[in-house]
């Protein structure tokens, strides 16, 4: 089981329903009922990215934590009506529900929320230390993690960086991608979205991009950082050890599941 493979770090895909996954990541022939258990048996994450868009039932929730494997652990996105608003502290009802519309049902395999922010979306400190101070930190005695994936180049600041340590609230990094990367870690755990994988490569990236992904992930496990990323601030260490949840995102879509196994297969 590659839940096995590397305790602390989660490798994953956005989702688990996609078209051209049947027949190069899904078997020929395969039930589309049974794609998230099959996706669950090969990862050991998915984001949901549903939970974006619309709320999702309790019921939902309970069927997928049931298909899934003891140790698989699930992402969500949190609501768009919470996070593309111009008054950031206006979103208190938006989270309140939906942390208490049903999530709960995942039980131990809830994994961190993230809170996505659309490009245009600039810091405003006090708006959005408003916002951090509305994400419940449990959920009916179940703790929650939270994360924000900003992309916009006015968060590079301190201020910023502080908000996010204090709340404990992660900062999602963006890998590969168009959007500022910043990857300063600000919460007991790490949040990364890689999004370079291309045509050219089987795998999605090229063995040395996952080689390079690889540890990377395993320096953040560690309580420490990659060398080799953008921050803001110096980096704060956690002898302890941190989770870590990676997820590869967009680009060649077709090829992220191959490029999570791979990760995987590295991690082991």
């Amino acid at each position: 089981m590659p839940q096995d493979a590397a305790p602390g770090i989660r490798i994953g895909i956005g989702g688990w329903t996609y078209e051209p996954w049947r027949g190069t990541f899904y078997p020929e022939g395969l039930a589309q009922k049974r794609e998230l258990e099959y996706a669950s048996r090969k990862l050991t994450s998915i984001e949901i990215n549903g939970t974006f868009y619309g709320s999702q039932k309790p019921e939902s929730f309970a069927k997928w934590r049931e298909e899934t494997p003891e140790g698989f652990v699930f992402a969500l996105k949190g609501p768009r009506f919470a996070t593309n608003r111009r008054v950031l502290a206006e979103a208190g009802e938006s989270i309140e529900r939906f942390v208490t519309g049903g999530l709960i049902e995942l039980r131990e395999k809830l994994g961190p929320i993230n809170w996505q922010f659309a490009p245009t979306k600039k810091f405003d400190p006090d708006d959005f230390a408003a916002f951090l101070a509305l994400l419940p930190k449990s959920v009916d005695g179940r703790a929650l993690r939270h994360g924000v994936e900003v992309r916009h180049d006015s968060f590079r600041s301190p201020d910023f960086i502080a908000l996010l340590r204090e709340h404990e609230v992660a900062l999602v990094v963006a890998g590969d991608s168009k959007y500022p990367q910043i990857a300063d870690v600000t919460a007991p755990f790490v949040y990364a979205r890689i999004m370079g994988t291309s045509e050219g490569e089987n795998l999605g990236y090229a063995p040395a991009a996952l080689d390079a992904w690889a540890e990377r992930a395993r320096a953040w496990a560690a309580g420490g950082a990659p060398e080799d990323l953008e921050t803001v601030t110096r980096h704060v260490a956690a002898p302890q050890g941190r989770d870590v949840f990676l997820y590869v995102i967009s680009g060649h879509k077709v090829a992220n599941p191959a490029a999570a196994m791979a990760l995987i297969e590295r991690l082991t």
